[in-house]
Formats: C-alpha cells, sequence, structure tokens
C-alpha cells in the first residue's frame, strides 16, 4: 500500500503508520533534578565526580555523564580518599551509606528523589509508632534496599505479590502498616493493598499513595493508547522498574505485543511487518532522544503521522541541593 509523503505531498511506496505518542512520558522530576545535580557538580567542581550507583537506570544517561567525566561506583570503598564531590542516586541509599561518608569526611550531594526521600521519613515515622512495615515492593531494587536500610534488620517485611500477602504472618496484626516502592504498577500495588486491608482491617496505609506521580500519569497515558495499537514500544532499559511495568500495563490494556527498547538499534523490523498503529512512551528515565531515534528510524520505512495523546500535564520541579544553587543551568 502506497502513503503520502509528508515533506512534499507526493505519492510515496512507504506503508501507511500511525504513531500514538504518550503523553506524559520519559524523564520525571526526580530523574531531571538528579542528572542536573550530576552535570552541574562537573561544572562547578570539575571532573572527576563519583557517583555511587547509575544515577538512573538507563544506559544512555550513564554512559554520557561518563564521557563528561563522571565515574560510577557500587559502593563507597571503591573510591579512594578525594576532595571531589560524591553523589548518591536518585533511587536513595541506605542510612549506612551517609553515615560511612561522614565518616570518611566525604563530600556528599544526595540526588534521592525527593518522593523517595517522603517514603523514608514514612517509614521512620510508622517505626517509631510501634507498627510493624510491610513494604510492597521488588526484591533487590535499589530503591527497596535504600527504604529498608532506614530502619534495623527485621524491622521491613517486603511484599512482592499477592501470594505474599496472603502468607504474611504478622507479630501484632494491629499494629500494621504499609509502604510501596514508588515505581510499581499502580494497578498491581492496589491488588496487594486490598488484600492486605482485608486481611488486617486496622493496617495503616498512605495518606495519598506513594506511588509517584509520573510513574502513575505513564501508565495512564499508556492504558489510554495500547488498545488501539498492533504495537508499543517502551523506550527504557532492562533495570527500569516503571519502564518494565509500562510494557505490562500496555498488554494487560490491550496491545498485543508490547516490548522494551533502550535504542533504535535494538528495533527487529520483522516484528512490525504489516503494522498500521504503533504506540510509543518512554521510562521516566529514559531521554527524549532516544525517543525521537525510534521515529526517526520508523520513519525511514513507514509513511509516518504522529499523534500526541496527552493524559496529564506534568509541572512538578524539585529543589536542587543547596551547594549547586548558584550554578548557571546547562
Amino acid at each position: 500500500m502506497t502513503g503520502i509523503d509528508n515533506a512534499n505531498g507526493r505519492h510515496c511506496d512507504r506503508p501507511p503508520l500511525t504513531i500514538y505518542l504518550a503523553s506524559p512520558r520519559g524523564f520525571c522530576a526526580g530523574v531531571d533534578r538528579a542528572i542536573q545535580i550530576v552535570e552541574l557538580a562537573l561544572e562547578k567542581y570539575g571532573a572527576p565526580v563519583y557517583v555511587r550507583h547509575a544515577i538512573v537506570h538507563n544506559r544512555y544517561v550513564v554512559e554520557t555523564l561518563k564521557a563528561k567525566g563522571a565515574i560510577f561506583v557500587e559502593e563507597l570503598d571503591e573510591i579512594p580518599e578525594t576532595d571531589a564531590p560524591i553523589v548518591f542516586s536518585a533511587h536513595g541509599v541506605p542510612k549506612a551509606v551517609p553515615e560511612a561518608a561522614r565518616h570518611r569526611r566525604m563530600f556528599v550531594l544526595d540526588a534521592t528523589c525527593p518522593l523517595v526521600s517522603k517514603v523514608h521519613i514514612e517509614a521512620e515515622r510508622l517505626f517509631e509508632g510501634g507498627r510493624e512495615i510491610l513494604l510492597i515492593g521488588h526484591a533487590g531494587h535499589p530503591e527497596v534496599i535504600g527504604t529498608t536500610g532506614q530502619l534495623p534488620p527485621g524491622a521491613v517485611h517486603l511484599i512482592e505479590t499477592i501470594d505474599d500477602a496472603l502468607s504474611f504472618a504478622p507479630k501484632d496484626p494491629d499494629k500494621l502498616a504499609v509502604i510501596t516502592q514508588t515505581t510499581l504498577s499502580v494497578d498491581d500495588t492496589r491488588e496487594i493493598m486490598s488484600v492486605l486491608q482485608a486481611r488486617f482491617p486496622q493496617v495503616a496505609v498512605p495518606r495519598k499513595d506513594d506511588i509517584c506521580y509520573a510513574t502513575t500519569n505513564r501508565q495512564d497515558a499508556v492504558k489510554r493508547i495500547a488498545p488501539e495499537c498492533d504495537r508499543m514500544i517502551v523506550v527504557g532499559s532492562p533495570n527500569s522498574s516503571n519502564s518494565l511495568r509500562l510494557v505490562e500495563v500496555a498488554e494487560r490494556a490491550g496491545c498485543p505485543d508490547a516490548m522494551l527498547l533502550e535504542r533504535a538499534a535494538e528495533i527487529n523490523w520483522a516484528m512490525f511487518n504489516g503494522i498500521r498503529r504503533l504506540g510509543v512512551t518512554a521510562g521516566a528515565s529514559a531521554p527524549e532522544v532516544l525517543v525521537d531515534d525510534i521515529i526517526d528510524a520508523f520513519r525511514m520505512r513507514f509513511d509516518v503521522k504522529v499523534e500526541i495523546v496527552t493524559t496529564a500535564e506534568e509541572s512538578i520541579a524539585f529543589k536542587l541541593p543547596r551547594p549547586l544553587r548558584d550554578v548557571p543551568a546547562l
């Protein structure tokens, strides 16, 4: 089937393709702030700037910052004696990490997302109030490790599934509290929360959902477009929790096949033969340039019409750490 060349109106031999581009997508305020912290620290203090763990879960972002002079480590003991800034990633860290940094008199810039910090504060408040803490989240995720590490060992019980919620045996069913990872599936978390509330009517739940606004908004946008699409691409890294959840949400919302791609070079074109409608979104740690590259790749093979589907407007911005507030924005 032929289409119309969008550039000059002439007929072309590329098949037509409508791309439904989800909005909002891509960087959230917490990710944007974390990346700015590393970039502004490099601008103010020069290289190197050490970053504990990937600043956000996106390989392109990490490689770009490495090229500018950032050095990524997994633990503080990999860092030599230095006056250079040490940045904690957006996912947050256990209390033992800043304590170790203070012991070594390190200059720390904390890039923990303020919405993750809010969960940390809530966990401490509930624990001090005598509550046994249940954390809905994914084992091994840095955010879960950081949140668990705010409290003494054994004080936080991880709930990953409905089966976990059904089998958990509390010390006192009237003194339970639930907190959640910020990047979960909204629907999955709601189901787990419902099970816990049915089993333990006195359980304390967050006054406002711990799942962050950006995760919720991106999942809502995917739910809107997924039923209209033959395929959906989620731009993001395989270690990005919120990106993986977008793939799951798309398939549950009616898209026959959703996939996670880090960049255009990974596209398996055989999977897109005969499609007419493609959904595209990006996880909260994926930069827009990667979305643009994927759309451009489809323009080379299809007569593309892009329709932006907007389900929410986002205007949230978080303050930078005080030492960086005098640095002109890059």
